[in-house]
Formats: C-alpha cells, sequence, structure tokens
C-alpha cells in the first residue's frame, strides 16, 4: 500500500507543481450510505441493505434514525431510515482501489465519472443504482436491488485539486 501512496504523491507532485509532500491533497475517508425508507413496504429490504454492506466493505454498518418526524415523507422521529458505513486508513484505500479498477468499469455505458460530483472544497459524491456491480454480492441471491451514495472526503481546497487527487487514485472522469 506504502508504493500505492508514494506513485499517487510523486503524480500529483508533477500535476500540481508542488515540492512537498505534506501539501498535497489527500483522501480523508470515505462514507457510504444506503437509504432504507423501503422498509415500511418490504420488510426484509433492511436486512438486504445490511448484508450488502458488510460484504462490501467488511464492516457492520451504522443505523440512522430521523431526527424529526416528517409527514410528507411520512416519517416518525427515531424511525429508522438509513445505514452507513465510514471507511479509513487501509480499508479505505482498498476500497477505492477497488472502485475504480474493478466496479466502476461493470457498470453499464459507463463513459467516466460526472464532475458535477464534486462540492467547493473539494469533496466528491456519486450515486450507484444497482448494488450488483460489486463483485462480493452475487446476481443469484441478490433478491432486492437498491442504490447506495458514496462520498470520498478530501483535504483538497477546491474541485480541481479533488479531481487530479482522485485521477491519480486511479478513478476516471468523464472527458469533455
Amino acid at each position: 500500500m506504502e508504493s500505492v501512496i508514494k506513485k499517487v504523491n510523486e503524480k500529483l507532485k508533477t500535476e500540481l507543481g508542488s515540492r512537498n509532500t505534506l501539501a498535497l491533497p489527500k483522501i480523508v475517508k470515505v462514507v457510504i450510505n444506503v437509504g432504507i425508507g423501503q422498509t415500511k413496504t418490504n420488510p426484509k429490504f433492511a436486512e438486504a441493505a445490511l448484508a450488502t454492506l458488510m460484504a462490501i466493505t467488511g464492516q457492520k454498518p451504522a443505523v440512522r434514525t430521523s431526527r424529526k418526524a416528517i409527514s410528507g415523507f411520512k416519517i416518525r422521529e427515531g424511525e429508522k431510515v438509513g445505514m452507513m458505513v465510514t471507511l479509513r486508513g487501509k480499508k479505505m484505500h482498498d476500497f477505492i482501489i477497488k472502485l475504480a479498477n474493478i466496479v466502476l468499469p461493470r457498470m453499464r455505458d459507463f463513459r467516466g465519472l460526472k464532475i458535477a460530483g464534486f462540492g467547493k472544497s473539494g469533496n466528491f459524491t456519486l450515486g450507484i443504482s444497482e448494488q450488483i456491480i460489486f463483485p462480493e454480492i452475487s446476481h443469484e441471491k441478490a433478491e432486492i436491488i437498491h442504490g447506495m451514495s458514496i462520498s470520498i472526503k478530501t483535504t483538497a481546497k477546491n474541485p480541481h485539486e479533488g479531481q487530479k487527487l482522485l485521477e491519480a487514485w486511479g478513478l476516471p472522469f468523464e472527458k469533455k
């Protein structure tokens, strides 16, 4: 893993024109979220989302509850509305490499990640509509198809630096 980080840093040094390795942007954490609002109509949905997140990340997800009631969405206060996993360190780096090299190429009609997924501070979020593009999930055993959002938090100061960082890690972005 150290060699991968060194290669990323060397590539970033040339692209961003920085000589100081400590001044280069880094990935802080990856957060994977799944909304489980469908549990009201399908009781197995929460179990499927839990199993999916555990298989993909190797960690047990934290269940998120609603803070207040919202009648328009038929949500009561304290009701389970989502699951999330936060990855840091080696698991985070392994997940990003797997995402870039295995998962994204398996998506249908994939032409690259959209640059619109960047926030003003260089963080990136992407949505995945089907969990079965991950190699850990078998097509036969997946009874319920669901999506997820993946957020990558970086120390980049702007979207340009964030894009260069994620490109150095191997994530493909669409060409203009």
